[in-house]
């Protein structure tokens, strides 16, 4: 299992939602695992909740996304649900209107977010992942949207992140067939980041967090600002929010301490500011 710290643990849902904070590293945990972490609608709100503190955290400059146990990231919605909240189009638009609330908050998270996956990683659960802004899977891993095999229809916003990481092709591929591939073929069409040995990945992704954490807040909004509206068509791009965080880190304090430590040959202490 993930070693994950208790410092400052909080939780939601019932506990199936575990929020942690380390170092500047805020932790998520979908902590259901006799069900490989499939997340209820409960679970949906409490994981808002949990992004929603973590982003107003000052001391928080990174955030990781984890599933408890050793089966699974997230296996997508917990089907068990899906008699009550999701029998027919009405009722899945609600679910998908409470849900899609919540995945929000992580799509437009400001801080940096990494995905680390180990075990299954299915349906909602790749939409999760896919939001992030970086994917660490271990080599045991198994990514798949099984929609085609239960007669549903994939949303509009997870397929757009699908195709934009694998292209339209593999996206075809995966969405059609149901078809479920492993860490490597993963890593292979684009759709993680990074493929690491099972019993190192937990000490990997947290030491890059970390290294994250340690670097100038101001610099890293400024790359997540810009990169998404790369993203963009362009003429959607908000060009005028580039302009304004480039002003903010050349005119910020840690603009020169950043200098002040390359000089003086320190490690440089960045307050966001």
């Amino acid at each position: 299992m993930l070693d994950v710290p208790a410092t400052n643990q909080k939780s939601f849902a019932d506990g199936k939602i575990l929020k942690n904070v380390t170092d500047g590293v805020g932790i998520v945990t979908f902590n259901n695992p006799e069900k490989r972490n499939a997340m209820s609608i409960e679970m949906w709100e409490g994981a808002g909740q949990a992004l929603t503190e973590l982003r107003d955290d000052d001391n928080v400059r990174v955030v990781i996304l984890t599933g408890a146990g050793d089966k699974a990231f997230m296996s997508g919605a917990d089907i068990s649900q899906f008699e009550k909240n999701r029998h027919n189009a009405e009722a899945s638009e609600e679910y998908n209107r409470k849900s899609d609330a919540q995945r929000a908050v992580l799509v437009h998270f400001p801080k940096p977010t990494i995905a680390c996956i180990r075990g299954f990683c299915l349906g909602g659960g790749m939409q999760v992942a896919m939001s992030a802004d970086m994917r660490f899977a271990s080599d045991n891993s198994q990514f798949g949207i099984p929609a085609a095999k239960l007669g549903i229809a994939y949303g509009y916003d997870g397929l757009k992140h699908l195709v934009s990481l694998v292209g339209p092709s593999q996206a075809r591929l995966l969405m059609y067939t149901g078809m479920r591939i492993d860490s490597a073929e993963a890593l292979r069409i684009g759709l993680v980041d990074r493929v690491i040995a099972d019993g190192k990945l937990w000490d990997e992704t947290l030491e890059i967090a970390r290294t994250i954490s340690g670097n100038a807040p101001l610099s890293i909004k400024a790359s997540k600002i810009t990169i998404a509206q790369v993203l963009k068509d362009k003429d959607e791009r908000d060009m005028a929010a580039i302009k304004a965080i480039s002003t903010a880190c050349m005119d910020s304090e840690d603009f020169r301490e950043g200098r002040q430590a390359f000089m003086e040959k320190r490690k440089p202490k960045f307050k966001g500011r």
